[in-house]
């Protein structure tokens, strides 16, 4: 017993404890890799607290490349309240999000001031994960959502709730049709780019577009012929 009281006096001395409680957030706040950060909040209450801290700071999350579930996610997501760009990108087969995820997802209060949303890869969600998630993210202006399985129904749904979209990326997103394009492009009058690579359209459907929003950019660039538009 006399043993462990010295331990935890020792701990408190040491010098990274001495450090005030804001500085050591922002210590926390430059760590990159959510293995760390769980090992650092694993240390003592007070580090464990600096965590907590750091991620409500941050204005950008990542979780590209690492092997993360629905509620590893969701448990750091909530605490980022002052979050701005949001990356679930699918870069390894570790990555299990699914609609569960994005339901739980929707309840964070970053959710409504997210101008950056990626959800590239990530296979395992459908229209009605996206749907829930996107009917609070009402300020995204950027959006990736390709190489994921969803239909016209997401495509309704963003454009009844994202008026402020400036890009999106349906990469692959062969279950999307003429119908969930004309949709969006036209209600989402700021709509700049669309990455449309992969998908099951026509040339026409573009035509289409182009009539609705002349300066609307089609990438990549090359798929479509020269073609004005009156």
């Amino acid at each position: 017993m006399m043993r462990k009281k010295v331990e935890e006096v020792d701990d408190q001395n040491r010098p990274i404890d001495r450090l005030p409680f804001d500085l050591l957030a922002h210590i926390f706040a430059l760590l990159t890799c959510f293995k760390d950060l769980a090992q650092t909040s694993a240390v003592c209450r007070k580090w464990r607290q600096g965590v907590k801290e750091s991620l409500g700071r941050r204005e950008r999350l990542s979780f590209s490349g690492w092997k993360v579930d629905d509620d590893s996610t969701t448990r750091l997501v909530l605490h980022a309240y002052s979050l701005k760009e949001l990356d679930i990108s699918r870069s390894r087969w570790g990555c299990q999000i699914t609609d569960r995820g994005l339901y739980q997802l929707s309840t964070a209060k970053c959710i409504s001031n997210l101008s950056s949303l990626s959800l590239w890869g990530t296979t395992g969600i459908t229209d009605i994960g996206v749907v829930q998630l996107i009917s609070r993210a009402n300020s995204i202006q950027h959006l990736n959502i390709g190489g994921t399985f969803i239909t016209d129904t997401s495509l309704f749904a963003i454009a009844g709730s994202c008026p402020h979209l400036k890009t999106i990326v349906l990469w692959g997103c062969r279950h999307v049709t003429e119908n969930g394009l004309l949709a969006l492009v036209n209600k989402c009058r700021k709509l700049e780019s669309i990455n449309a690579w992969g998908m099951r359209v026509t040339v026409d459907c573009f035509i289409g577009l182009l009539t609705i929003s002349p300066a609307l950019q089609i990438e990549p660039k090359g798929m479509l012929p020269n073609i004005a538009v009156f």
